[in-house]
């Protein structure tokens, strides 16, 4: 098969001098003050945030990270005027289900790094070979090893577009797609737009919770009704306390780049903050840290923000979801930041798998790695008409 636009092998190699920058602003960074006692009520507090920070300078090692990240094949392509960068991680058995993974901010491919192994090849962690799958862990443009950006229009279903064209690249014709916070809205598209695609499984369903508070119950169960309160009681306390950095990227992305481009302690804060909030717990310091690294070494803050501008200012946004008609799934983990209503999403999609979980956050995959691998191999072995993943160009 002849690929259509040239894809290009690609290794992280991070030049010493950039490493030797970081050190040295780390060590002259400048601390605010604080409120004693505050707690995490006005953002990450101060001694949590120091000691992540002395731990990057002084025992993280990004050297070791890197070599990991290049165990996985990678590639880069140029893809409607953008850089693509992407991990395409083949399973030792041939017929695998291609399988297009796409993250979320503040999140990168760093998020499948325990999960990459239990789908490509479950044979090696106790589990059925035909549940294989070939991964494509596409970086969304503008992130990370994708970004930056240069120019505007970059929302959600131009990525969505991207992707699907980056899969007819690789040869696949037919795959499915999976996906949490950002990319569940892109995965979710890539499924509602592209037949080839043969489900959609996502921790995360846009438009799925309560977004205003609920006038009539009556016509739902007596569980259905507890849960749409719950949710909708979910979503003020967000509105109320959590979102200010959802509004601040999508009207002044710019602005707030300056900052964060210029100090790591504050691209540390304004990703850690985050992975405390959203999370069941703590997160391995090591990926959080390398997840961090791929936002300060490619200067992809603002980029990266521009995401959240970009779809509040397209013509679409504020409209109804768009149906889908895809085969979707549901894995729900308690820690999501909404409460997500079954009700609510089979208005507008094939809901035909919904599994609730008792442990999880928003980064699932790198919370709940066996959890989310076994709800994505279940849904997938459900569906008919399978394909297997032979129809594609191989690479070294």
């Amino acid at each position: 098969m002849v690929l259509s636009e040239k894809v290009d092998p690609f290794r992280i190699s991070v030049p010493q001098s950039d490493l030797d920058d970081l050190h040295e602003r780390l060590d002259r960074t400048r601390w605010p003050e604080e409120i004693p006692g505050a707690g995490w009520d006005y953002g990450i507090p101060g001694d949590h945030l120091r000691e992540l920070a002395r731990y990057w300078r002084h025992e993280y090692d990004w050297r070791a990270a890197e070599a990991q990240l290049n165990t996985w094949p990678q590639f880069t392509t140029v893809i409607d005027g953008a850089q693509v960068h992407f991990a395409h991680v083949r399973s030792p058995e041939p017929d695998a289900t291609p399988l297009l993974m796409t993250h979320g901010w503040p999140g990168s491919i760093v998020e499948f790094t325990e999960i990459a192994g239990l789908l490509t090849d479950p044979a090696a962690h106790g589990g059925d070979p035909a549940d294989a799958f070939h991964l494509v862990l596409p970086s969304i443009p503008g992130f990370g090893l994708s970004g930056p950006t240069r120019e505007k229009g970059w929302e959600f279903r131009r990525v969505a577009a991207a992707f699907a064209e980056l899969m007819g690249r690789l040869g696949y014709e037919r795959y499915g797609v999976q996906g949490g916070d950002w990319g569940a809205a892109i995965s979710r598209e890539i499924g509602r737009t592209r037949p080839e695609v043969i489900g959609v499984h996502l921790n995360l369903i846009p438009n799925a919770y309560m977004s205003q508070e609920p006038d009539d119950l009556s016509d739902l169960s007596p569980e259905q009704a507890q849960r749409t309160r719950e949710s909708w009681e979910r979503f003020k306390e967000w509105a109320r306390d959590r979102q200010g950095y959802a509004d601040i990227q999508s009207t002044r992305p710019q602005t707030l780049a300056y900052g964060l481009t210029d100090s790591p302690v504050g691209q540390l804060a304004w990703i850690a903050e985050k992975f405390h909030e959203w999370t069941d717990g703590p997160v391995d310091r090591d990926l959080l840290l390398t997840n961090v690294m791929l936002y300060w070494l490619t200067g992809t803050a603002g980029s990266s923000g521009r995401l959240y501008y970009e779809r509040a200012h397209a013509d679409y946004w504020g409209g109804p979801p768009e149906p889908s008609e895809a085969p979707t799934a549901l894995a729900h983990f308690p820690r999501e930041n909404f409460v997500l209503l079954r009700h609510l999403a089979e208005r507008t999609d094939a809901i035909v798998r919904w599994t609730e979980y008792d442990r999880g956050g928003h980064f699932a995959a790198m919370e709940q790695p066996r959890l989310l691998a076994g709800d994505i191999r279940a849904f997938f072995a459900g569906l008919a008409g399978r394909t297997a993943g032979g129809n594609v160009m191989d690479r070294e």
